[in-house]
């Protein structure tokens, strides 16, 4: 079967083959074998329990297999276009209902404590196979890559999760940026009730991260 190789990082290697998608995680040479081998593996197992975790509440990639030994996650190939390429595409309107509902899809995470720890658009995938695209309410954004994902209660790992986000909309939609996170929190907002302790919290990251930025 022939495969494409669709993205090579620090970490791991994202492949397709026939319609599936195969994420496997890169040794390191500079680690002591027995240990690269021990930290590969639980990453392997954390990343595939989050995932099952996560399809029960927002669209993600379903998991078809897991291989400890290789290292491997296979998963369905979601037939769509990462929101970092697609997104400008929409008007403004459409955009901001994008953006309401990836800020719904975080909403229902945390509400599970679970920290996706990379929250960027090129990690989630608008669905392409919608009859209209213009159509309001046909929104399905499926959130990928759970790599740095983590399980945390805390207030603080959830607000740097939107402050993640925020960061990204900055820096690749920054004529829109602030319309387009307020409709994220507008999603997050509407049905989270720890939503306003995050948010409160979120403000102090974000001055945080200005403070580091201008010192």
């Amino acid at each position: 079967m022939s495969y494409e190789i669709l993205n090579q990082g620090a970490e791991a290697i994202i492949e397709k083959r026939g319609n599936e998608i195969i994420k496997k995680r890169i040794e390191k040479s500079y680690r002591i074998k027995e240990i690269d081998e021990k930290i590969r593996k639980l990453r392997t197992r954390s990343e595939a329990r989050i995932l099952e975790k996560a399809s029960k509440i927002i669209p993600v990639p379903k998991v078809l297999k897991v291989d400890e030994n290789t290292k491997e996650i296979i998963m369905e190939n979601i037939d769509g276009t990462r929101l970092s390429d697609s997104l400008d595409s929409f008007s403004l309107q459409k955009q901001k209902e994008i953006c309401e509902e990836i800020g719904y899809n975080i909403s229902k995470l945390h509400n599970e404590n679970i920290i996706h720890g990379d929250l960027t658009l090129a990690n989630m995938i608008y669905e392409d196979n919608i009859k209209n695209p213009e159509k309001r309410g046909d929104i399905k954004v499926f959130f990928i890559d759970f790599g740095l994902g983590f399980i945390s209660a805390k207030i603080e790992d959830k607000a740097v999760d939107l402050h993640l986000l925020r960061e990204a909309l900055e820096a690749g939609f920054a004529k829109n940026n602030e319309t387009l996170f307020d409709s994220v929190k507008k999603g997050y907002s509407k049905d989270y009730k720890e939503a306003k302790l995050v948010l409160e919290r979120f403000k102090a990251v974000e001055k945080r991260g200005r403070y580091k930025q201008g010192s």
